[in-house]
Formats: C-alpha cells, structure tokens, sequence
C-alpha cells in the first residue's frame, strides 16, 4: 500500500491511498465467499457457482462494492497513520479505480489541525467587577428554603388564589372537537407556573373547589404539534381541590431544623458567605472566559468546515446521552421541538467552533511557553477523579489507558496556559 498527501485549503487535505492489485484480489474472493451463497446460476446448486462464472453472468463488477467495504477502513487507517496528519473529521471516501487485475485507489478528504498563528495573549486588560452579596439577596435564599419547607394545606373557605394548587379534571376541543393529549384527570397545577398555555391558569383564579368552568385560550403560533399551532381551543375543566402552601416562620426554631446553626442570625451569615463563595467563583471563571476570548481575538487560523461539523456532531451526541439520563430519547426531543437531526447539528456549529478555537490557541501557547506537566501532575489528577468518584486509583488508571492518561495531560497544559494568560493580565 502507498499513500500520497495533498494539502488543499483551509485546512483540508487529500489522501491518495494505492491498494495493490494482489490485495484487491483477496477481497474480491472474500466477497465471492461471503455472497456465493445467495447467488444461483442454471446448472449449479445454490452457492456452488464458480466464482468466473458468476462474473461472467454478471460481470466482474458483481463484487466490487463489497470488496471496497472489505479494504477501504483498514487501508485509510494505515494511511492516516502513515501520512503523519492530525485528522479532525471524518474521511469523505472517492473511489478513483476499481478494475479486476489492477491496483485499487480511492481518495481521502479530510480535515486536519489548523496551524495557529498567536497575537497577544499575556498582560491583556481586563477590568474587574466588585463581588459583594447584599442582605436583599440573603433574604432571596431565605425564601427559597422557607419555600422548601412549606407544607401543603387542603383550602375550603375560599375560592382559587395565585400561587395555589389546583386538582383539576380538563379536556379540549378545538372546532367542537376534542383533541388528542388535551384531557387529563387529577392534575395538580400550580397557579402562576405558567406551564400550561396562554391564560389559562388566570382563568381559574377565583372560581372554587367542586365548581365547573370553561377555559378559552388560543395555541401558539409555533406550538409543537402543528395541527394545534394558532388554532383558538376550548377546555372544560372542574375544580376538585384547592391547596395552598404553608410557609414556617423564619426564627430560631427553623434555623435549626434546616441547618447546623441554633440561631436565624447565625444562619443567615453562613448563606451569605456561601453566596459570596459561590459569586466569587463565578467571577473568576468569567474573567477566564473573557481573557481567553480575548487570546482567541487576537490570534488567527483557518479551520475547516468539516471539522466544525465533526465537532458538532460529537456534542450533538453527548446531548443524546444526557437527555437519556434525564428520561428522553433524542427523538422525543426532536418531536417536541421540531427540529431534524442535522438541523440540532446546525444549532451546534456555532459553540462548536467556539470550542475548537479556544483549544487551538491555549494548545499553541502551551506550546509556545514550553509548558509542561509531570508524571506527578497527571498521578494527582487521577487521584482526584478517584477520589470524585469513589473507585480505586488503580481501577481509574485502568479505565482511562494510555490514551486517556494523554488526553488528561493534554488537559492540564491547557489549564496550565489559561492560568499564564490569567496571572499575567492586568
């Protein structure tokens, strides 16, 4: 096998890979051997055709097909190998000669790692804002646990409220017509949560338990199932129950039973230190993020399109992965939002490329400074994760092999030229 490489613009290249005829002889008899079976001539029991006659019959370009899917992954892997490329998308395969008895040649069009070229990315300006919590947000976090702790209490002596739990029985029509998913039984909505359409949840303030209304209101324009989208619908819906929260009082006794303090004082000081805690992280990581944006600004490249869409393709994936663990399969998502496969890729290009920038030029500067991470460096992250997830240092070693011990360093002096481009900003 030979392979030649042809560097095209914006970072694309194209491997010209050289199958021996030897070779492609081999995997035309692999794929005689694989399809005999299913093939019959007159005079010869099913599958014990010569594998000439079938060609005959057929022509000698019977086998092709199977015999390129035989030689064509292998080959471009020995290739991408070989050609020394750092490669970054999938390889967009043209067979250029498939004849019996001559060397079989395809082409490979890729995109490889961009060469970057760095501006400023040490002593960049950046003008930090004051991190400061005030009692009014103390009081916010207040109400939320206060909120957390309420109780639900069954309300009789007066109509539906703002902020109250309803029980209802409900079905719509559009047209006089009832709709399919518009009926439910013992629902408990929240008034105010907005997490049903339009008005209606103001259409049930004021009426009370055991008591049957109508609800109007009118679907919008780019509701997720067409067939209802703009369309004006009528519900029937009975009230069943009324609840309302109950909140504790906020003294004393609450703060000790929601917290390790005796005292609401002591209480609210802890929530506002961990407010300040949680705000001055968040500061440093916006002022990383802005910094290294800043780095990206000033240095240049030419990335592929094929390589942003690789990327975005791999994120589109982990965002399967994580609706999965929330209970959804992609394609509910698609349904509900109406979006395509590829047009969620689309979607995704933009970070995409973002992220492929970011890395190149922290990758170019930890390269540019000379930075580098010891063996130790690596053996403390790995404890980290081992101790993150509860499993022996051995067993994480394990899971993550060579390749990932790498991938893990490669991480750290990226880390690494982020804090450089940090410490060094003014």
């Amino acid at each position: 096998m030979s392979v030649q490489v042809e560097n095209l613009e914006k970072s694309m290249a194209k491997l010209t890979i050289e199958v021996s005829a030897e070779q492609f002889e081999a995997a035309m008899q692999k794929a005689y051997i694989k399809n005999k079976g299913r093939i019959q001539l007159p005079g010869f029991r099913k599958g014990k055709a010569p594998r000439a006659m079938i060609e005959k019959m057929y022509g000698a370009g019977i086998f092709y097909e199977d015999a390129a899917n035989e030689i064509i992954p292998e080959a471009y892997e020995e290739a991408a190998k070989e050609s020394g490329l750092v490669i970054t998308s999938q390889p967009e395969i043209d067979v250029t000669q498939i004849e019996k008895g001559k060397s079989f040649i395809f082409t490979a069009t890729v995109a490889v790692k961009p060469e970057v070229t760095l501006g400023e990315y040490k002593g960049l300006e950046y003008e930090a804002q004051p991190v400061e919590v005030t009692d009014e947000e103390v009081e916010e976090e207040l109400k939320k646990v206060q909120n957390q702790q309420a109780r639900t209490v069954t309300v009789e002596d007066r109509p539906v409220a703002d902020g109250d739990i309803v029980t209802i029985d409900y079905e719509g029509f559009v047209d006089g017509t009832a709709f399919a998913g518009g009926k439910g039984t013992d629902y408990d909505l929240t008034i105010g949560s907005h997490s049903f359409i339009d008005t209606f949840e103001e259409q049930l303030v004021g009426k009370n338990a055991g008591e049957e209304t109508e609800v109007n209101v009118t679907f919008p324009e780019q509701y997720h199932e067409a067939s209802l989208a703009g369309k004006p619908a009528t519900f029937k819906v009975t009230v069943k129950a009324i609840k309302a929260k109950e909140l504790p009082e906020l003294d004393d006794e609450f703060a000790s039973e929601v917290s390790d303090f005796e005292t609401l004082d002591e209480y609210k000081a802890d929530l506002k230190a961990k407010a300040l805690e949680r705000k001055e992280k968040e500061a440093k990581t916006a002022k990383q993020n802005a910094l290294v944006d800043k780095a990206v600004e000033n240095a240049s490249m030419e990335i592929a399109d094929a390589m942003i869409t690789s990327q975005a393709r791999n994120m589109a994936n982990d965002f399967a992965q994580r609706l999965q663990m929330q209970g959804m399969t992609v394609d509910q998502y698609l349904q509900y939002t109406g979006l395509t496969r590829e047009a969620l890729v689309d979607q995704m290009k933009p970070q995409a490329e973002t992220r492929i920038k970011n890395r190149l030029v922290l990758e170019a500067i930890a390269k540019a400074e000379n930075i580098e991470v010891s063996d130790e460096e690596v053996e403390a992250e790995m404890q980290k994760m081992a101790d993150a997830y509860k499993m022996e240092l051995d067993k994480v070693k394990e899971y993550l092999g060579e390749a990932g011990k790498d991938s893990l360093k490669d991480d750290l002096a990226v880390q690494k030229a982020v804090d450089l481009i940090v410490d060094s900003a003014k």
